[in-house]
């Protein structure tokens, strides 16, 4: 399978944000996404959802590449 390199790129970016995010959850209950798009706690907007939405897909896709380069 061909890799495309911008998507690869792409869900680095995702996972690396994603780890920052959940470190600063983690650590300081503070949550970076939220706090730029102007979220209330507990409150979720559409752009913070579709961020969370590409982290999680970020981390499957490279669950996949990772699963193809096992075999």
């Amino acid at each position: 399978m061909k890799h495309n390199k911008f998507l690869e790129n792409c869900s680095v970016f995702f996972l690396l944000l994603g780890g920052i995010c959940w470190g600063l959850i983690g650590a300081l209950g503070f949550d970076l996404i939220g706090s730029i798009f102007n979220t209330d706690q507990g409150m979720m907007s559409g752009i913070t959802r579709i961020i969370y939405i590409l982290i999680g897909l970020s981390a499957i896709y490279r669950i996949v590449l990772w699963a193809q380069g096992r075999k």
